[in-house]
């Protein structure tokens, strides 16, 4: 369930929303004259979310070089390159 405080909030009871957004992990949304205004996260969700973000745009990429050549891989010829790349490792 998402935690909506006004902005002013942020200001009066700066501690809570602290504790909130770390103790969750989940962001708090603040309003201005019952709009929405901003959102606070901790750090770490804040990193998770640019993670996530990086590699679903990175999927993107891969999928539309994907859609202009039509040579298909197995899996195994896949891991058999990253295992070139990477090195050996246990799946």
């Amino acid at each position: 369930m998402n935690t909506i405080r006004p902005v002013s909030d942020l200001r009066n009871n700066f501690a809570e929303i602290s504790k909130i957004v770390h103790q969750t992990n989940e962001p708090v949304f603040l309003t201005k004259n019952g709009y929405s205004d901003m959102v606070v996260l901790s750090f770490e969700a804040f990193n998770n979310l640019q993670f996530e973000s990086e590699v679903y745009m990175k999927l993107k990429e891969a999928e539309k070089y994907s859609e202009l050549d039509n040579k298909t891989y197995s899996s195994k010829e896949v891991l058999d390159e990253m295992k070139k790349i990477v090195g050996d490792f246990d799946v």
